[in-house]
């Protein structure tokens, strides 16, 4: 599923006033992170991550492969945080 331009600022505006669902750390990308954002995603759809500072890992790449392993739409990349959005069988979120 790819998202028109109108679909990403509609999700860019909703994650705006979302605190972080998950940090990450100087571990970066482990399995049990990969899992934990997966079910984060599934229960909520759209979720922000922070990544701290003691993280060397580029922020982009880490974003790209959460995605990716997580099987959602990378949203955005701004700063240290990344947004991802997955619809669920029953959506909560009704895309413009």
């Amino acid at each position: 599923m790819t998202l028109t331009s109108k679909q990403r600022a509609y999700l860019k505006g909703l994650a705006m006033e979302m605190d972080p669902v998950y940090h990450i750390g100087k571990e970066s990308l482990t399995p049990e992170i990969i899992k934990g954002l997966d079910d984060a995603v599934a229960a909520r759809e759209l979720i922000k991550v922070a990544i701290l500072k003691n993280c060397e890992d580029d922020v982009r790449s880490i974003a790209e492969t959460a995605a990716e392993r997580t099987k959602s739409i990378l949203v955005q990349v701004i700063g240290r945080r990344f947004i991802l959005y997955r619809p669920a069988k029953k959506p909560k979120i009704t895309l413009p």
